[in-house]
């Protein structure tokens, strides 16, 4: 007696097909058998599936069983391979199931209940390129599921629900999708509540107009953080394909069982500054995506950056370059996307008050310089805009009129986003960030390149500088809604640089 259920695994962000086959040998002694690199919450499937089926009274354990996880060179890792395995056993003894063209998802309680599973839309996603007609999986993963177009979803609670509808004894309508565009929620922090700080609301701005990485240097209670959550608030609305790819990378890690709904709002990931390596890029035994992976679409910003481990930010050398983030572990080997804004914010130095002009600061010129080397020179290169931060003026905080709105700013960041995207149409980038380097010199005003090439020669700028001066530079005049770069974006550009 046998059959074969088809269900998926994840690598990565994308999904791989995987077909589930029991055998049940009706002479022999009673033994049960996962193959087929199973490891995990995939081997102890088995004794889940054991207890769910024997309390539907199936009894079908009192002869040699074997289930095959195909392809066998690929580990298996999991819960939700309980489902098909359990509905792959009723298969094998019975004829009435209707399997064909359908996907299995879902984890198993004892009594035969399902449970939410992590990574349905990749699957869902695999399923419709497949040619799958429908899903059928647990009724917390419905609204991820339902993400997914061109492919039927029927969620279901218990075991026994998916057996009758299996057998056409009840015949339920897939699952409805609803416009997930119609509630879009509004960010709570709004840059109307920063007060003065208005050179560091301007290259906040730029920042967002061009995805641009950026470090604030500045004293304790100057503003950084607040500014730095507020940047999420001034970009704009992330669209379907940006709003999928960053479901993904969080249905992956196990996020949205609780939520188990598009995201639509861009994230802000903000680690603690004891965070491992590990935590930041991703990585553990089962390869799952880290902090950079998280922020895609999105910011990840490092609060008092420079208390971090230096090998912590070392590691954000690669994700910073290639915008994604390969991890390779014994047998198995994820890639995940990294496209994310940097947002990091520090003390100039371990008292804080380095530079400041209301308080004195305590530390020797030897503490500022190791304190401030835990910021590699190959890092700081990476990041396009150096901003320092005064404290505030106090005439700034008992002012009772509001600074400008998020929603005003967000305006023009909009259309700066959409002059790049008219820009790099077809070169498969969206954001001067990702400016491709033979088009760093377009539409450059020759006083424009006459005013780098001194500042290069004054301030020894790397290779790397000069290409970041002019990506931000291309931004400020996209802002002001200039065809040129001319003398003065490239002149406030340069000031974005050096701050360490």
């Amino acid at each position: 007696m046998f059959a074969k259920v088809i269900s998926s695994h994840v690598v990565g962000i994308d999904g791989l097909g995987v077909d589930v086959e029991v055998d049940i040998n009706p002479i022999g002694l009673p033994v049960y058998l996962v193959v087929g690199l199973a490891e995990g919450a995939a081997r102890e499937s088995k004794e889940r599936v054991r207890s769910a089926l024997t309390n539907l009274d199936y009894r079908l354990f009192n002869h040699p069983v074997t289930v095959n996880l195909a392809p066998a060179d690929i580990k298996k890792m999991g819960s939700h391979f309980d489902l098909p395995i359990a509905v792959g056993f009723i298969a094998a003894i019975s004829n009435d199931l209707d399997i064909k063209d359908t996907l299995f998802l879902g984890e198993l309680s004892l009594d035969g209940s399902l449970k939410g599973v992590s990574g349905v839309l990749c699957m869902c996603d695999w399923a419709k390129s497949a040619g799958l007609k429908r899903v059928v999986l647990p009724e917390a993963n419905a609204e991820e599921a339902l993400l997914v177009e061109g492919i039927d979803i029927y969620p279901f609670k218990h075991l026994s629900e998916v057996i009758s509808f299996l057998k056409g004894s009840v015949q339920p309508p897939p699952a409805s999708r609803t416009d997930y565009y119609s509630d879009i929620p509004e960010y709570k922090e709004d840059f109307s509540d920063v007060k003065g700080q208005f050179a560091a609301r301007r290259a906040a701005e730029i920042a967002a107009a061009g995805m641009h990485n950026i470090i604030m240097m500045g004293a304790p209670g100057s503003g950084k953080t607040m500014i730095a959550r507020r940047i999420v608030s001034i970009l704009p609305p992330m669209s379907i394909e940006e709003a999928l790819l960053t479901t993904k990378v969080h249905s992956v890690a196990g996020l949205l069982m609780d939520r188990g709904s598009l995201i639509k709002t861009r994230p802000f990931m903000a680690p603690h500054h004891t965070a491992s390596d590990v935590a930041i890029v991703g990585g553990g035994s089962k390869a799952m995506p880290g902090h950079v992976s998280l922020a895609t679409n999105g910011v990840l910003f490092l609060d008092e950056v420079l208390e971090f481990n230096r090998s912590v930010l070392e590691v954000l050398r690669q994700p910073l370059e290639d915008r994604t983030v390969t991890i390779a572990r014994a047998g198995r080997t994820a890639q995940y996307p990294a496209e994310f804004m940097l947002v990091a914010a520090c003390n100039p130095c371990p008292c804080g008050y380095f530079g400041d002009r209301r308080k004195e600061c305590i530390c020797s010129q030897l503490q500022v310089e190791r304190y401030r080397a835990r910021l590699s020179g190959p890092l700081m290169d990476r990041i396009d805009l150096h901003v320092r931060i005064p404290s505030t003026d106090f005439s700034d905080l008992k002012s009772s009129k509001a600074g400008e709105r998020s929603a005003d700013i967000r305006s023009r960041v909009i259309a700066a986003h959409e002059a790049q995207k008219a820009r790099y149409m077809g070169m498969g980038v969206h954001f001067n960030s990702r400016m491709p380097e033979k088009m760093l010199r377009h539409k450059v005003a020759d006083a424009a390149l006459n005013t780098l090439e001194g500042a290069m020669r004054k301030l020894s700028f790397s290779a790397r500088a000069y290409g970041k001066t002019l990506r931000v530079a291309r931004t400020i005049a996209d802002l002001a809604m200039s065809e040129y770069v001319t003398e003065v974006h490239m002149a406030e550009a340069i000031q974005y640089r050096g701050l360490l």
